[in-house]
């Protein structure tokens, strides 16, 4: 029973920061709400990264190769480094990780279903990181839609590209596919942090931080 209250009082907090983060975040000019959103998908990218590592460690390289191309965000054009991502247009750069953040909102619910029933030595902690995961898009979706709102209607368009699969119910399988999909959010998540960085640096007119 105390192990019961204590998860519920950890979930209430998370949600009451996270209610916090984006109220706060109305207040915020420019250049500081783009700090905040870039040392939020910040933390997002590196959490993602750590995920990858923990649920990879258990899988033959052979089923770790990277298959970008079968992400169900591949059909999304956008720049490919940094130097490209100089090159666009701000509020499409905007709208292109807003865009992508979207695309990952039921994947990201698959994923943290699925943890529940991973055949993993670690899967609490996978099971725990998964949640910090789903949480850490939902704040950073909500600082985007604030900085939305003040870089104007330019912005708003958005491609959501929809995802209908699992990761299957063999055991095998679902863990090799639960790490594909990670890889693929991983990579996004890279995009994305690079993308909000680049508007960083742009607004604050210090070319030296791109």
């Amino acid at each position: 029973m105390p192990a019961h209250r204590s998860k519920g009082t950890k979930m209430h907090l998370a949600v009451v920061v996270l209610w916090c983060v984006t109220v706060s975040s109305e207040a915020l000019n420019l250049n500081d709400l783009l700090e905040r959103v870039s040392m939020a998908s910040d933390k997002l990218h590196s959490l993602s990264t750590s995920l990858t590592s923990d649920v990879g460690s258990q899988l033959p390289p052979i089923f770790k190769i990277m298959r970008p191309s079968h992400c169900h965000t591949s059909s999304l054009q956008t720049p490919n480094d940094k130097e490209q991502a100089l090159n666009v247009p701000e509020e499409e750069l905007l709208s292109l990780a807003r865009s992508l953040l979207l695309s990952w909102s039921d994947p990201l619910a698959v994923l943290l279903a699925e943890a529940h029933n991973l055949v993993h030595p670690d899967k609490s902690a996978i099971l725990s990181k998964t949640k910090d995961l789903h949480l850490h898009s939902s704040s950073l979706g909500a600082g985007l839609e604030h900085l939305i709102q003040k870089m104007g209607p330019q912005s708003q368009g958005i491609i959501s590209l929809p995802y209908d699969g699992d990761v299957g119910t063999d055991k095998n399988a679902s863990l090799s596919n639960f790490y594909f999909l990670l890889t693929c959010f991983r990579r996004d998540s890279h995009k994305i942090d690079s993308f909000l960085k680049v508007l960083r640096c742009r607004a604050a007119k210090r070319p030296e931080m791109c």
